[in-house]
């Protein structure tokens, strides 16, 4: 008998029974629906995301489940707020007498995208200051703090993307995401900040940001721990932030060079903005979709193994560039997810495993996470119950692969689980393939995480079977150039979805393992994460 022939055999009769029930024609029927033109790319508090809600939830009654959201129903109402900036076209920047002007707007000529944060009905700046702050992080764990010795109250931040080597060279923290550094600068009282684009830094071109960009953004109600105190947040391009700092008689490049050493204190770019920007703000009725299949056990039924997807895209782009139809129609991201989470808990319901299982379809999460946001403060299970969270945000498209990537690997024994599994498939498994694009701090798994839940992210490759080196790489930077966050992710029933069945088979395994194991899954020792798991389990 081969190796691959006994590992096979680990995988149980049931086990097997229960994965064969991922088929791809159940997929594709669910992806082909949820990113239709009907549903209008899915922006939370349109008809589409409407329409794409009730689906899934009927899906769920459908399978059986119980209702796990408001008032026994399957929906957990999701208090959004929605801001919209009326900037102006050109911004203009002055250091002494001389005038920048920079363009904002839609379209990849675009200099700067500039939206409301803080929730008001007007953001008035004057003659305030800008100051370039490094990479904006205060993060004391690694001796490093950006905001040194300086009072940037009332003052416009200038941000760079990314973070310092905390992690190993070309690794991405949470700290070198857009949504801390907004954070952070509104926690040292900035009236603004523009973290600095550039597609190393960011993991995505100008594109991604601009073709989307009206002006417009969604969030949840400010509290205490996130403050949105800040008259605007935005981006800039790199080219316009260079020309920025010479309107100051700064050099970003040297900038840059020094904000890399752990002694850097933060520089005035000898710039000022005005801006008078009205801000209309409504708020917006879209849910998270939650259902519940009770667990077989007495006493582990008071726990949970959570499977987690988002349902949102990005809506309508107006005005419609040529050759499009102008819909988001987020048939990858995040059809596919849910179509992935939606037949998982199909098959689940034909062994429903010794503790319950939670399925939860969140929204908002392009706005910045904010539907998995707002269920990690309000679960359907006490989070130090919940035992994993098993997140689809994405799956592999284009067929079978000899190898797993693991987003966030290294850091709970969900990994030892997930690995097992991966080998009885015949694949290995490797951390993501991608670190640099902080794909564990992007995507929902991250609420959950803050709360103390471990997680399973995962997606196949880049390793195809029959195809040569690199094959994989290609496609998925293919997809990121052309296709993510763009009208063209649409679905034509020409997907291989011999990949994604691969996939959903691990992440049910791996789920009813856990479901079915006698202890909950753990924190590694010194996670970054394992404090909030003990303070919840309290």
């Amino acid at each position: 008998m081969n190796l691959l022939v006994s590992l096979l055999l680990a995988i149980t009769p049931q086990e097997k029974t229960t994965a064969a029930r991922i088929t791809a024609p159940e997929l594709s029927g669910h992806v082909r629906f949820l990113s239709d033109d009907l549903l209008e790319g899915r922006k939370p508090g349109t008809p589409g995301d409407a329409i794409a809600v009730q689906y899934l939830a009927a899906q769920l009654e459908a399978f059986g489940y119980k209702p796990g959201g408001d008032n026994g129903t399957f929906l957990q109402a999701v208090p959004l707020v929605e801001l919209h900036a009326d900037a102006p076209k050109q911004i203009a920047f002055q250091a002494g007498t001389q005038t920048l002007q920079l363009t904002n707007g839609i379209g990849t000529a675009s200099d700067l995208i500039v939206e409301p944060n803080a929730h008001i009905d007007r953001a008035t700046l004057q003659n305030t200051p800008m100051i370039f702050v490094g990479y904006g992080i205060t993060a004391p764990e690694y001796g490093w703090d950006d905001y040194k010795d300086v009072d940037v109250k009332g003052k416009i931040v200038v941000v760079m993307n990314f973070n310092p080597p905390f992690k190993g060279e070309g690794v991405r923290l949470w700290y070198g995401r857009w949504d801390y550094k907004y954070l952070n600068a509104a926690k040292h009282g900035a009236a603004g900040a523009f973290v600095i684009h550039t597609i190393p830094s960011a993991g995505y071109p100008w594109q991604v940001l601009a073709n989307s960009n009206n002006g417009t953004h969604q969030d949840l109600p400010p509290n205490d721990a996130e403050p949105h105190t800040m008259q605007f947040q935005g981006w800039i391009q790199d080219a316009a932030a260079i020309n920025l700092a010479k309107l100051g008689g700064q050099d970003l490049a040297a900038l840059r060079t020094a904000a890399d050493q752990k002694g850097f204190k933060p520089v005035p770019l000898g710039t000022t903005l005005t801006l008078d920007m009205p801000i209309i703000r409504k708020n917006i009725s879209s849910a998270n979709v939650v259902g519940i299949l009770p667990g077989t056990d007495p006493k582990l039924k008071a726990e949970a193994v959570m499977y987690s997807a988002h349902h949102d895209h990005l809506g309508r782009m107006t005005p419609v560039p040529p050759a499009t139809d102008g819909i988001f129609n987020g048939a990858l991201d995040n059809a596919s997810g849910c179509s992935a989470v939606l037949t998982i808990a199909h098959a689940l319901t034909y062994a429903p495993p010794k503790r319950s299982t939670v399925i939860v379809f969140v929204t908002a999460e392009e706005q910045g996470l904010l539907g998995s946001k707002y269920f990690a403060q309000h679960p359907a299970f006490p989070a130090g119950r919940i035992a994993v969270d098993i997140n689809v945000d994405s799956f592999n498209k284009w067929g079978k692969t000899s190898d797993v990537g693991l987003s966030g690997m290294g850091k709970s024994t969900v990994d030892d689980v997930a690995r097992k599994v991966a080998a009885e498939q015949g694949r290995t498994m490797h951390g993501e393939a991608h670190p640099d694009r902080g794909g564990y701090y992007r995507s929902d798994q991250f609420s959950m995480a803050r709360v103390g839940v471990p997680s399973l992210y995962s997606v196949g490759g880049p390793n195809f079977v029959g195809k040569p080196q690199g094959w994989g790489d290609e496609q998925s930077l293919d997809f990121e150039k052309h296709n993510y966050h763009q009208p063209s992710d649409e679905y034509h029933g020409d997907w291989n979805f011999e990949g994604a069945v691969q996939d959903a088979q691990l992440q049910l395994i791996v789920g009813l393992r856990i479901a079915n194991a006698p202890q909950m899954p753990s924190w590694l020792p010194g996670d970054e994460f394992e404090a909030a798991r003990k303070s919840a389990q309290r």
